[in-house]
């Protein structure tokens, strides 16, 4: 990869009109992936007030991959304590390259946020591979460990 991608933390409120149509591209590739297993989930319709309000609070960051100052991948992780022990976590919501750039990139943007993470004092990060599973392999081979089975219930009809 001898491209000069650049990483790093951005406002993602000031950030959000720019990496809009990542956001779709994502959620277009997940929806696609688990409707391929039976799942149906509605269309785009982001909260962006809820998103924006948690980003003002610091409750969200949004790190931002460039290529010659395009976006070409972010990632949003909410921040907060877990409700057991007060521990600081973090919660991996989207993580996500675009296919032209998918050679390694998502590796070093993950690797850059669990440095900042580590730095803020998290004391665990909590991911979850829906648009692609095989992407759990990589998830892995950078230390993360399986802890629990999410799984989804279904309410036909609703």
């Amino acid at each position: 990869m001898n491209q000069n991608y650049v990483i790093g933390l951005e406002n993602g409120v000031t950030a959000h009109d720019e990496l809009l149509p990542l956001y779709r591209e994502h959620y277009a590739e997940m929806k696609a992936r688990l409707e391929r297993d039976g799942i149906t989930i509605g269309e785009f319709k982001p909260r962006t007030d809820v998103y924006f309000d948690y980003m003002a609070k610091g409750f969200i960051l949004t790190f931002v991959v460039r290529l010659d100052g395009q976006a070409v991948g972010y990632s949003n992780i909410y921040l907060t304590n877990d409700m057991h022990n007060g521990e600081p976590i973090a919660q991996e919501d989207t993580i996500f390259i675009t296919r032209a750039h998918r050679n390694g990139l998502g590796r070093r943007l993950a690797l850059f946020i669990l440095d900042d993470l580590r730095a803020r004092g998290m004391r665990r990060v909590n991911i979850t591979a829906v648009t692609d599973l095989r992407v759990a392999k990589i998830w892995q081979r950078l230390g993360f460990r399986p802890a629990a089975t999410a799984m989804t219930y279904i309410f036909e009809g609703n």
